[in-house]
């Protein structure tokens, strides 16, 4: 339970430290939050629960190709707030946009030959 906390806590902030410097460095707090640390500290602690090579390269492989799907969201955001549409709306459209895409990735991705 104390391991669940203590992970929990690291990601929260995290998350509290990208708004923060985002609030004076929007740039930089970008950069922060398009760094791999969530996977990395996921393969961590994946790794000390189930210290297995194999599964290790199937999670960090599968992790590749559930980013690309989510890339297309950080067009569409900016492209519809510039257009006028409303902050709420934009991240709407965005998640949407990801999960048809995560979608599409978990039914084609295998016909493609891809192992997720």
């Amino acid at each position: 339970m104390w391991s669940f906390v203590a992970k929990a806590l690291l990601a929260g902030a995290m998350i509290a430290a990208i708004a923060e410097v985002g609030r004076r460095l929007p740039t930089a707090a970008a950069l922060i939050a398009s760094l791999p640390l969530v996977s990395i500290l996921g393969m961590i602690f994946l790794w000390f629960s189930r210290p297995d090579a194999k599964n290790m390269a199937v999670h960090a492989q599968s992790t590749f190709w559930f980013v690309l799907p989510s890339l297309p969201m950080f067009l569409l955001i900016p492209l519809m707030l510039r257009q006028g549409y409303g902050f709420w709306v934009s991240l709407a459209a965005g998640c949407v946009l990801t999960v048809a895409l995560y979608l599409a990735m978990v039914h084609f991705g295998p016909r493609l030959g891809l192992r997720l």
